[in-house]
Parts: structure tokens; sequence; C-alpha cells
């Protein structure tokens, strides 16, 4: 489902009017997280320097690994030595690694193949702790910089070294942005009250379905399946459910499994009426639930 690109402002800014579901990236399930202190090109692909930084960057494109570009909020400090981690966010079997890195070089060392695969690349140690990235990225699109950087902040003062700054996570409409890693769990539209809620969340193992843009690596209309399994059954945790199968196109039927059921989502993807902006004509797609049946049941909605 085609979503257009961000208007260039900040409409609505921790409205909630926005629906978030079913929105986080569909093609990132492996990780490489590279602090580089700034500044930060439109596109991470463009990156100067150091150069071997950019070309780890290039080559994790090329394996199908997404990069990202992560730095401390607030006062940041110059490299080396600098935080890699590697990290996979697909299925049961989530995990990452981290390292630091006393010469960037040492990033030629990583195996990417195996990371794009799932397989631990052996590269750092285990890291036993959420990675939380909030998106920064003001030369992508200046919202958010403008609502992602005092979230940032917040949430430092807040969950100190779990916290990062990123470049772009998709959905710049969406700013202010929140990655959960290991998990890829996505959430927007966020201020502080919000952001707290979902990082405790996570902390516990769970989700909030409140500004919850879905799990990355999911097509879309599977987010959004488990989104409503979850808004109907009330069960948050993050391993809670997954989507055996979707078929279907602007119609879907897809089938979720967890917690010893099954369930049958019938959904559809809409238009919403109103656009997305003062500035912007096109709308935003989203989903609807038609029908929640639990197999072997009656119909539930």
């Amino acid at each position: 489902m085609t979503r257009g690109k961000g208007c260039g402002h900040c409409p609505g800014s921790h409205s909630g009017e926005r629906p978030c579901l079913a929105s986080a990236t569909t093609k990132a399930r492996a990780w490489l997280l590279v602090e580089h202190p700034g500044p930060w090109p439109e596109r991470v692909e463009r990156l100067a320097g150091p150069a071997p930084i950019a070309a780890a960057v290039r080559a994790a494109q090329a394996a199908g690994v997404r990069p990202q570009l992560i730095r401390r909020p607030g006062r940041r400090r110059g490299i080396p030595p600098l935080q890699v981690f590697a990290a996979w966010s697909a299925g049961d079997d989530v995990w990452a690694e981290g390292r630091e890195l006393a010469d960037p070089a040492e990033l030629a060392d990583l195996d990417l193949g195996a990371l794009a695969a799932g397989r631990r690349p052996g590269f750092g140690e285990p890291v036993t702790e959420p990675v939380l990235l909030v998106c920064t990225h003001g030369r992508r699109n200046a919202c958010c910089a403008r609502t992602g950087a005092p979230l940032a902040r917040a949430l430092n003062a807040r969950f100190d070294r779990l916290v990062w700054e990123t470049t772009h996570v998709g959905g710049d409409r969406y700013a202010a942005n929140l990655v959960c890693l290991p998990h890829g769990i996505y959430y927007g539209d966020l201020g502080e009250t919000e952001a707290v809620a979902a990082v405790d969340a996570y902390l516990r193992g769970e989700v909030v379905l409140d500004r919850l843009r879905g799990r990355a690596g999911l097509p879309e209309p599977a987010q959004a399946a488990e989104h409503f399994v979850r808004a109907h059954t009330g069960l948050l945790g993050v391993d809670a459910f997954a989507v055996e199968s979707v078929t279907g196109t602007s119609r879907y039927e897809a089938l979720v499994a967890g917690q010893g059921c099954r369930y049958r989502v019938a959904l559809e993807a809409v238009q919403q009426s109103g656009p997305c902006g003062p500035d912007c004509e096109e709308n935003l797609g989203t989903y609807v639930v038609r029908e929640l049946t639990l197999l072997n049941e009656a119909a539930l909605v």
C-alpha cells in the first residue's frame, strides 16, 4: 500500500488523530547500527565519511541489512571509539550484539551475510537490554528533528544508555518516531507521555496499542491483523501472536495464532477522508477490520 512522502511540516503534532497502525517499515529484519555524531546526509548511503563507516553502510544495504546511524542525545562524543550493534528482529528468536570499536575499519570484519540471514555473526557481545531509537534526522525531514530531538532528550533523562538518536526509520509523517529493538516495534506521533508508556511496556515485554505503528519486517496487512487481534483480546505480550498467513489485495484475510487460539481476520485497506495536513493533497492509507472470528467459534465482531 503506497503512502505519500512527508509533507515538509508537522501537522497535528501528538494529536493522535493520524492512525499509525500498520505503518512500520516492511523491509527491515536485520539491522546494523553504527555510531556517528553527524552531520548526517539526507540519505545514509550518501555518507561521505569516515570511509570505513560509509563503506559499511553501503555494504549493509547491498546485503539486505538496514543500516542506521546513531548518536547519543544531547552532548555527543566524537569517534572512535564508536558503538556498533547488529540485530535481528524477525520471528521468535530476536537478538542483538553490541561492541565498541577502537577503529572504524573493524567494521569490515562483520559477516553481513550471516546477519542478513538472521544468524548471530559473533561480532560483539549479546545485548540483554533494549536498544531504543528515536528518529532525529532533520536533514531528511525537519519534523523529525523538531519533535524527535526533544523526545530523545526526555527519554534519555529517564532511560539513560538505552536511548539513541538515529537516522530515518521510515514514516516521517508520524514524527516523533520510536523503534524498540531487538523486536523492531515501531511507535509514531509520540509525545513524552506516550513514549514513556511505550518504553515502560517494552521493558516488561509488552506493547501498548496507542500510537503503535507495528512490527518491522511484516507486510502491512499482517501488522494490521495482529493489531486488531490484540485490540480484541487485550493481550499485549510482545510475542503473544504470530501472523500465519495473509491473502488478498485491498481486501485481505489473515490467520493469526497465539495463546492457544487462532483467529481469522478480514480487513480492508482504505483511504481517510482528510488529508495529512493543510499543504498535502495525499490522503493517508490505513486499514479497517471487517470481521474477526475465533476459529471454530461464532464471529466475535
